[in-house]
């Protein structure tokens, strides 16, 4: 009985050492300050959502999120972060439509080179994660269908 609890121990050791965690990679923020990714893990539980401005499906997505994220926020402390892979060329557009649609309670960040998306693997978009308060990436989903952002509300509320 004993060899198997410290077996078990050290696989849960193991599992939780090969857990991938946020980069340290830096982005720029609303305001055109640079951060790095590793401060967003301040304890909060996160939704982060890889998205561009030329991808309707992310914004659908983004759009869900927001619809319930006052009677989520009444639920768990939580927060979004919406990570926009457009282009310097088209960063300033990507800004542009942060505001226009209504994302205030996001923290947008934007990533011109692409160093995050890398750095997450994300190869399409919409691609989305939840990360534990730590830093620590709990799940990840690609695309967006009506409905899937329960699914990330969830994941959310089990980390609590």
């Amino acid at each position: 009985m004993k060899k198997l609890m410290v077996l078990m121990l050290g696989l849960m050791i193991g599992f939780t050492a090969s857990a991938q965690s946020l980069p340290d990679v830096k982005v720029e923020t609303q305001d055109g300050k640079t951060i790095s990714v590793t401060e967003l893990a301040d304890g909060t539980p996160m939704i982060i959502s890889f998205w561009s401005t030329t991808c309707k499906p992310c914004v659908m997505e983004l759009n869900a999120i927001n619809d319930n994220l006052y009677d989520w926020l009444d639920e768990v402390d939580m927060k979004v972060v919406a990570v926009s892979v457009d282009d310097a060329r088209t960063v300033s557009r990507a800004r542009a439509m942060t505001q226009g649609q209504g994302w205030d309670d996001f923290v947008c960040l934007y990533d011109k080179n692409q160093d995050f998306k890398r750095a997450m693997n994300v190869s399409l978009t919409p691609h989305t994660f939840v990360v534990d308060g730590d830093g620590n990436i709990i799940a990840s989903h690609s695309g967006y269908t009506p409905g899937s952002e329960q699914e990330l509300f969830e994941e959310i509320k089990a980390l609590q």
